[in-house]
């Protein structure tokens, strides 16, 4: 009797005693599991350092990919990683690799004799290997965006078995490079240095750690592009200085004549520019042109234009002979595609009368006014002529000829560029010679200041919101 309560006291405490070990057991997991949290908390926080760093130091593209490798190595445990990025021919290639990562195909015979080293190996293989982003395990990754792991590998006929043992696959991960609807690669871990197999906790620190190289990938992009437009900025200013600087200061003071230009460029630098210089204390001459394109290139090309004309000119009477030879200057600074259209005028006082000569530009109008009843008659003076640098000097010399008009007390000559006249409102009708016409004829009795003021205010009022989308140059000349 005494020993069967023995034994149900003794089961009595084993009943009590199950619970409690179960309890210890399920706190020394959580306590792992805590651990293994807090560790894999700590590898983030590691890897994000490590980009910041990398961020920090302007480094290029490609050193900010072999610092991701890096990193995921440190972090991952892993014997070695790459960084596949896709190209326009939709081939998948490395971008960086670090430690003996397995080449995605089977090595070719020709260059398992050539590699002396395993570092030469790997970088002869994975440097030259291509693939379709649709092959392999990267491929699945480019495919569906979604991570793989591969525990055992060896059992996916995706994985490519290779002779040498080093490079055996044992166990990899694969994660998309992707911040927000922007792709910029996968990246792969193979083989833990411990040799045991990847676990989930492992698949989801990996996933972590690609979200935050994607993200300093996104941002070196952000970096890279504002710097280079913080350089193109200052490259345009310096330019836009410059260009500035080649335009006249003021007008050359010729006795009767009242010279008001002005010139605003749609972008930073201009394609059109304009001149004036006195010939002689009685003859001015005029230009106003406009280099097809924009940008850089055809503020260049203004600038060699302007000097070329500044020693030409003074050369010919004949604003026609000045031009022909401009265009034989010119021939060899302009490129296939690129010409200018100028009006090169000369206005002689002692003559009364005004010579020009166009090269493919737009017409120039003389207002003069009407005695018949005290307003003004306004007409578009033309001649002809082709652009400089469109076709061989023959050609060009045989078409450009000098128009002869006079020029008197009274007389308002108006030069401008088609980015005047073709400016458009927002129904998209152009300003028009018509209206250019009709406004120099109201404003006709005023000043050149005045008379230019007015019409940049009904250009205004006729564009309204819209935005001048060309250089504009308007250059008007009043005889007192």
């Amino acid at each position: 009797m005494v020993l069967l309560l023995i034994i149900g006291l003794l089961v009595g405490v084993l009943v009590m005693l199950v619970p409690l070990a179960r309890a210890h057991h399920e706190r020394e997991r959580l306590s792992a599991d805590n651990q293994r949290l807090m560790q894999d908390r700590q590898l983030v926080v590691d890897f994000m350092h490590h980009m910041v760093e990398a961020l920090g130091e302007g480094l290029t593209r490609q050193e900010l990919h072999q610092r991701i490798v890096h990193a995921a190595i440190l972090c991952s445990g892993a014997l070695s990683a790459c960084l596949f990025e896709r190209g326009e021919d939709g081939q998948m290639r490395s971008a960086a690799v670090e430690g003996l990562f397995p080449p995605h195909r089977p090595l070719p015979p020709a260059l398992r004799g050539k590699a002396s080293t395993r570092a030469r190996f790997i970088e002869q293989v994975l440097k030259s290997e291509t693939f379709p982003d649709n092959e392999g395990i990267v491929g699945a990754v480019v495919q569906t965006g979604q991570p793989q792991l591969l525990a055992d590998a060896a059992a996916d006929k995706r994985v490519v078995v290779h002779e040498d043992p080093a490079l055996k696959v044992r166990s990899v991960i694969a994660v998309p490079l992707k911040f927000r609807d922007k792709f910029f690669g996968v990246l792969a871990v193979a083989n833990s240095a411990g040799g045991e197999p990847f676990t989930q906790a492992d698949f989801a620190l990996m996933q972590s750690l690609a979200e935050q190289a994607a993200l300093a990938l996104n941002n070196a992009e952000f970096l890279h592009f504002q710097i280079e437009k913080k350089q193109l900025d200052l490259d345009l200013s310096l330019a836009s200085g410059i260009q500035q600087m080649l335009l006249p200061d003021e007008a050359p003071h010729l006795a009767g004549l009242d010279i008001d230009a002005r010139y605003t460029p749609a972008q930073k630098v201009s394609g059109d520019f304009y001149d004036l210089f006195a010939l002689s204390p009685t003859r001015l001459g005029i230009a106003v042109a406009d280099v097809s394109g924009k940008g850089i290139p055809a503020s260049l090309l203004m600038a060699i234009c302007r000097t070329n004309l500044r020693q030409i000119a003074p050369r010919f009477a004949s604003p026609a002979e000045a031009l022909k030879e401009l265009n034989r200057v010119m021939g060899g600074d302009m490129h296939r595609g690129m010409f200018i259209t100028m009006l090169y005028a000369v206005i002689d006082t002692a003559r009364g009368e005004v010579t020009l000569a166009r090269a493919g530009h737009e017409l120039p109008l003389i207002s003069r006014p009407n005695a018949a009843n005290g307003g003004a008659l306004g007409e578009f003076v033309g001649s002809e002529g082709m652009p400089l640098g469109m076709v061989p000097d023959e050609i060009f010399s045989a078409v450009i000829e000098d128009r002869t008009e006079p020029f008197r007390a009274g007389d308002v000559l108006v030069l401008y560029t088609d980015g005047l006249t073709e400016a458009p409102n927002e129904e998209d009708k152009e300003f028009s010679g018509a209206r250019l016409q009709d406004a120099v004829r109201s404003l006709h009795g005023q000043t050149a200041t005045q008379i230019n003021d007015g019409l940049l205010e009904s250009l205004h009022r006729f564009a309204g919101t819209t935005m001048l989308r060309d250089d504009l140059t308007l250059v008007t000349v009043r005889h007192g």
